[in-house]
């Protein structure tokens, strides 16, 4: 079962199925898209994304996922999963455009953090983040990330990989 997480203005909770929408828009949106996995996609295979939270991750009980809310909106998303491209846990946020610059990034990943290390007792938290992502790549050393490679992408772009230990 995924846990609910709370931060000081945010609640991380699974996804429920009228999410959909809200997920559906967040994933097409071009500025945040361009960061996610191989960056946009047509609507169709976020939608199906969606549907294999609930059929395979939720389902399986592979990792958590959480729609991130705000105010009772859903500004984001989050998840923490095991990657072989790391050797480890990932974290994994996206927020709304409209969420960026009030410092709800740092409180996503800092959660996502404290649950890796607290409730899964893992030793060390990755994160993946493109070359050109200075906003993450910043926040994300700001709160004690250290970059340890680079992985060079199938494209030719760069993809750093950060680490932070307890």
């Amino acid at each position: 079962m995924i846990p609910t997480l709370r931060t000081e203005r945010l609640l991380l909770e699974p996804y429920v199925p009228e999410d959909e929408e809200a997920f559906t828009a967040l994933f097409q949106d071009p500025r945040v898209s361009r960061w996610m996995g191989d960056g946009p996609v047509p609507e169709e295979d976020d939608r199906a994304l969606f549907g294999r939270i609930f059929t395979k991750v939720y389902a399986r009980g592979l990792f958590p996922v959480w729609a991130v809310r705000r105010d009772d909106l859903l500004v984001g998303h989050a998840e923490i999963k095991p990657t072989e491209q790391v050797g480890g846990h990932e974290i994994v946020y996206a927020l709304a455009p409209a969420a960026w610059g009030a410092g709800l990034g740092t409180e996503v990943a800092e959660t996502l953090v404290a649950y890796g290390f607290d409730t899964l007792g893992l030793p060390e938290v990755h994160a993946t983040v493109a070359e050109e992502n200075t906003a993450s790549l910043v926040l994300l050393g700001r709160i004690g990330f250290q970059h340890v490679r680079d992985i060079t992408e199938e494209d030719g772009g760069t993809t750093r990989v950060l680490t932070r230990r307890p």
